[in-house]
């Protein structure tokens, strides 16, 4: 693939997620096409990923809440050498900053390699692996 082409979702045959009693809630919003995030009532924090207890003040009064699933790219890097011999290179693998203030660690697509930079603007977009998981990944807002 050319550094124009098009980055796409990860083909079916990458490792999966295993959801808990902990993230369940995490992956059935990404099914939704809601991309849900853990919120400490105590002291407002957000939570990702999903923990039992809050990982500011420890309270396990935690809530799940609708994310708007925008934010912009704080830190990336270009895939060239794949852990898994099923992920297709290249591909980009980005932390997000979400617009309420908590990061996320995510595939980027629909741009190409070129196109990446610190502070571009990018919406949530969810692919179906299979019935049970859909997977987040973000791409440039707009």
């Amino acid at each position: 693939m050319s550094s124009e082409a098009v980055l796409q979702p990860q083909p079916e045959g990458i490792p999966l997620p295993y959801p808990t009693p902990v993230s369940e809630p995490h992956w059935e919003g990404c099914k939704r096409g809601e991309l849900m995030v853990q919120r400490c009532v105590e002291c407002e924090g957000y939570v990702f990923i999903p923990q039992p207890a809050c990982t500011f003040c420890l309270s396990e009064e935690l809530e799940w809440v609708r994310s708007s699933g925008k934010g912009t790219v704080y830190s990336w890097t270009t895939v060239y050498r794949p852990q898994q011999p099923s992920f297709e290179t290249p591909y980009i693998s980005a932390i997000i900053e979400v617009e309420e203030g908590w990061y996320m660690m995510t595939n980027l697509i629909d741009m190409s390699v070129d196109d990446v930079r610190i502070g571009l603007p990018v919406e949530v977009v969810f692919h179906a692996i299979n019935d049970e998981i859909t997977l987040p990944y973000f791409r440039p807002a707009g």
